[in-house]
């Protein structure tokens, strides 16, 4: 349980900066582990790695935002950590198949990524039927071939 709630904070501290520059000894410090080992549990446990997790959240409140508000492309695309309007761009229609434009000024259907958290979930414990049989016993037989490559013609070769 402990582990579980280790990685919801570290989680937590990401989802409180996905505005700025993510400190990822300090989210590996909130885990309890090294930056190496949290990046490999979270992919493990997520089934994505990190920096997508992180890529897809900025992208989904990015459309949000877009959407909610009159502010310029360009300022949301600096405030979710992209550098120019080109690579934003590109990034959002990877992710949504839209420009940002194209999102906001016709009403496109956009993918949202909502937050992750890790839970426990234990499955299993239902009734199960079953029975021992006696099976008679029965040969396998197992064949074995060899080339000789260093002939002219190779020759294959089968043993019992």
């Amino acid at each position: 349980m402990d582990l579980l709630k280790k990685m919801n904070g570290a989680l937590n501290y990401i989802e409180e900066n996905l505005t700025n520059d993510i400190d990822f000894k300090e989210v590996a410090r909130l885990a309890f582990c090294s930056e190496y080992h949290f990046k490999r549990m979270f992919s493990f446990l997520a089934g994505i790695t990190l920096s997508e997790y992180i890529r897809r959240r900025r992208l989904t409140l990015a459309a949000f935002e877009l959407i909610n508000s009159d502010k310029k492309i360009i300022d949301i695309a600096i405030k979710y950590g992209y550098s120019s309007p080109d690579s934003f761009t590109r990034a959002f229609q990877n992710l949504h198949g839209v420009t940002p434009s194209e999102a906001r000024n016709n009403g496109q259907l956009l993918k949202a990524y909502p937050r992750m958290f890790f839970q426990l979930s234990i499955k299993g414990g239902s009734e199960m039927n079953y029975r021992i049989e006696e099976k008679d016993a029965f040969l396998r037989e197992l064949f074995k071939i060899c080339t000789v490559s260093h002939l002219p013609k190779p020759e294959i070769m089968v043993n019992y």
